[in-house]
Order: structure tokens, then C-alpha cells, then sequence
């Protein structure tokens, strides 16, 4: 299918099904082969080299079958018919993107949040965020939300485009088997240290471009967006976005806290411990309900624009290509 037409299909079909729980998602297939794939090559008292190197053959085996078995899905339905083929990409490149979802998710925190059913929103929340949310007040799950919004943009959207536009259905799907590992074993916990370590690198190479590409979207739409700050935004993502531990998360976060002007990062609890990070546009007050309002207008505003780009840019170069 052509890539041009793939695109804007392939989110369409995203906003209008989202992402429905009886659907047999591939991701959810993926992770069941991680997990098993686990089990498999993970014994008691291994080596930090037999666990190095048995996890980076686990990495590298789920993401090259990710990739040779969606590819060969798509040419054995193309050899069926052309509309099969055509199909086949388009329900598996829907299934790459998370934008209604991550959409859904968010919003559902935040009408919580403002009809102040703090138990409700905190409950809400713990789907969408690693960290421990039961006793966050208002301010912080404002902050956790805006925070997963702007890095899910990136991972949940912007990525996959990204890899769609380049590499086709195949290689999208080949980075949501790298996301997938990430967040299964990309840990840096005693139990995944070792074990996840090739995940994890993987997974920050494989999001390098792509969390800079969210970062410029975000700045891009806050010159589109009510009550967003685009200088702004540009000046703290240029500052702030190496105070994140994660060389990729903090670029998107930082670009929308400079657009909302509100700080984020700092201290949050995982697992019962304490992790302390730095802040993020510290001079900006804490964020409100309103500011992740705004936040989940300004992202769904970038990833339209992301779109349109990536649309037009495989348009203009398959014209030059016939042209030649």
C-alpha cells in the first residue's frame, strides 16, 4: 500500500476503533513471547555474562521475528489479492498507533481529577505510569499525566509513524517489539540489570530520533495552540532535556513544560523508593488540571502535524522518484 495513503489511513482507523480490549493485539502476543522467552533461557544463579548475553539474544531474536513475520504476513496476504494486502497493512500498521488510546487514558484521569475524585484519578492514573500513585495530590498526578502524555506521544505515536514513513508496516512493528521489551525487562533493577541491558540500549537508540522529532512537534503546535508558550517551549527543551535520567523521555517533557509553562520532574516513588530526579523548567510553578488539559490538546495537535508531515514528505518523494 502506498505509504502516502498508509499514513493517514492507518491513524484514521486509530481514532475511530482505538485500541479494544477483545482485539488480539500483536503486542500483547509479543509480550507473551518475551515472557516465555524468559522463562526459557532464565535459570538461578546465572552469570552477569550468561545473563548479558542470553538477554540481548532474547532482544534481538523477538525483534528480527517481530519484523520477518509481519513482513510475511503482508506479502502472503498481497499474494491472496491486492485489496487482502492492502487490508492487511492498514489493520497492522492500526495497531501500531496508541494516539485514541493514550487520548482515552488521559482524559479519563483528568475528568477525574476535575470533579476531584482523587482516589478515582489516582486508580486511573496507575494504568497509564510506572510510578506508585496512591497517595498523589492533585498538583503531582497532574504532573505524572502530563509527563506519560508527552512521552507516550513520542513512543505511542510519533515513533511508529516515524518508522512507518521510513521502513514500512514491518519496521513499525519491528520498534513495538523494542518498546515492548524495553518496558518488560528494559529495567535497571537488581532482577534486570544484566538480563534487559541489551533492551534497554536498544530502545534508546531506537527512540533517539524520534523523542527529538516529538520534541519539535510539540513546538510546532504550541505556536497553533491557546495559552501555549512556543518560545518558550524551544528554551526549556534546549536547557532542560538532559536533566531527564532517560536521554529520550526528557526531550518531549521538556519541550511541554516550556509550552504550558509548568515544572515537572523531580522525586517520585517507584516500587516503594524513593527516585530523585531533577527539575524541569523550574522557574514555571507546579502544573494544575488545566495544565494537563492543555497538555493533551497540544500533543494531539502535534501528532496531526507529525502526520501531515510525514504524509507530505513520502509524497513529495515518491513525485520526484516518478519524475526522474
Amino acid at each position: 500500500m502506498n505509504r502516502s495513503l498508509l499514513l493517514p489511513a492507518a491513524y484514521l482507523a486509530d481514532q475511530l476503533a482505538g485500541d479494544p480490549e477483545w482485539f488480539p493485539h500483536p503486542v500483547r502476543l509479543i509480550g507473551l513471547a518475551i515472557s516465555n522467552g524468559e522463562s526459557a533461557l532464565r535459570r538461578p544463579n546465572q552469570s552477569p555474562a550468561f545473563e548479558l548475553l542470553s538477554g540481548a539474544a532474547l532482544t534481538l531474536t523477538i525483534v528480527r521475528a517481530t519484523y520477518a513475520l509481519t513482513a510475511a504476513a503482508i506479502r502472503l496476504a498481497h499474494r491472496i489479492s491486492h485489496t487482502h494486502g492492502n487490508a492487511a497493512e492498514l489493520l497492522l500498521a492500526w495497531t501500531c498507533l496508541a494516539a485514541r488510546n493514550l487520548d482515552q487514558e488521559a482524559t479519563a484521569v483528568l475528568h477525574a481529577l476535575e470533579r476531584n475524585d482523587l482516589p478515582l484519578a489516582r486508580q486511573r492514573l496507575s494504568r497509564i505510569v510506572g510510578r506508585d500513585t496512591a497517595h498523589l495530590d492533585a498538583s503531582e498526578i497532574s504532573r505524572a499525566l502530563i509527563e506519560t502524555v508527552a512521552e507516550s506521544a513520542s513512543d505511542g505515536v510519533l515513533a511508529p509513524l516515524f518508522y512507518m514513513a521510513i521502513g514500512g508496516v514491518p519496521l513499525a512493528m519491528a520498534y513495538k517489539a523494542v518498546n515492548t521489551l524495553d518496558s518488560m525487562i528494559g529495567h535497571a533493577d537488581q532482577r534486570y540489570f544484566y538480563f534487559g541491558k541489551a533492551a534497554a540500549r536498544l530502545d534508546d537508540a531506537a527512540n533517539y530520533l524520534p523523542a527529538r522529532l516529538t520534541a519539535l512537534a510539540i513546538i510546532a503546535a504550541s505556536h497553533l495552540t491557546p495559552h501555549a508558550d512556543a518560545s518558550a517551549a524551544r528554551r526549556i527543551w534546549q536547557r532542560d532535556a538532559r536533566h531527564h535520567k532517560s536521554p529520550n523521555a526528557g526531550q518531549p517533557e521538556a519541550a511541554i513544560s516550556g509550552a504550558l509553562r509548568a515544572s515537572l520532574g523531580g522525586t517520585n516513588i517507584y516500587a516503594g523508593e524513593l527516585i530523585p530526579a531533577q527539575r524541569i523548567g523550574s522557574e514555571f510553578p507546579p502544573p494544575t488540571p488545566i495544565h494537563a488539559r492543555r497538555a493533551i490538546r497540544l500533543v494531539s495537535i502535534a501528532s496531526l502535524l507529525a502526520l501531515a508531515l510525514a504524509t507530505a514528505t513520502i509524497a513529495l518523494t515518491q513525485t520526484r522518484k516518478r519524475a526522474r
